[in-house]
């Protein structure tokens, strides 16, 4: 009888899928700003946030280990740190509660309904999917992974994340999405100005951000 060798980790689960982060500025621009303002929105609590990272839902012996790499994607109650990949395994079983897609021109639709199956069979509760060229906006949500996916189309708009209470508003020049308070999700450099101006203000009160 054969004994088959163990497969490394870094084969059967590999941190990179040899594909771009985006395939254009507008995409990139979106994911970035996603990213940056989903973690102002959770740094008080314990969620980990990140884009285009590979999200590895189960363990396998033999590759190709099922993956996908949402372009942004919140995980509540996994804490905030670097990963080369996201190993649900690894982290207390716990999927990705929210995900979001930023389409660009090459994306097929056989493309989008494989992603959306992926997440609906893997447990993913809310799901948001957008293509900044056209503007075409869609979603879906449940309350538990055993739930159906109910559908979020532009009708539904503004909509509210029954997670994280961020909403979705749709005009002519394209899709806004706003933080709990009501205030518009920021470009990330203005999110680092403001830091920098509150950091300053802390300093002329003689106080270093750097013990706090």
């Amino acid at each position: 009888m054969m004994v088959q060798t163990p497969i490394p980790a870094d084969i059967l689960y590999p941190d990179s899928d040899g594909k771009p982060m985006a395939e254009n500025t507008l995409q990139y621009r979106w994911i970035v700003r996603l990213v940056s303002n989903l973690k102002q929105l959770l740094k008080s609590q314990v969620a980990f946030v990140a884009g285009d990272l590979l999200w590895y839902p189960v363990q396998v012996e033999r590759p190709p280990a099922p993956r996908q790499a949402p372009d942004a994607m919140v995980v509540l109650g996994r804490r905030d740190g670097d990963r080369g990949s996201y190993k649900q395994w690894e982290e207390e079983n716990i999927p990705p509660q929210v995900v979001f897609e930023i389409f660009s021109p090459s994306n097929t639709m056989s493309e989008i309904a494989a992603k959306q199956q992926f997440y609906q069979q893997y447990g993913v509760l809310e799901m948001y999917f957008y293509n900044p060229q056209s503007h075409d906006f869609w979603g879906f949500k449940r309350a538990t992974p055993e739930d159906s996916l109910v559908l979020i189309t532009p009708l539904q708009l503004p909509w509210t994340s029954p997670l994280l209470n961020i909403r979705f508003e749709l005009f002519d020049d394209g899709l806004a999405v706003y933080h709990p308070n009501g205030e518009l999700f920021k470009e990330p450099g203005d999110l680092f100005d403001e830091r920098d101006r509150a950091f300053a203000k802390l300093r002329e009160m003689g106080i270093d951000p750097e013990t706090l």
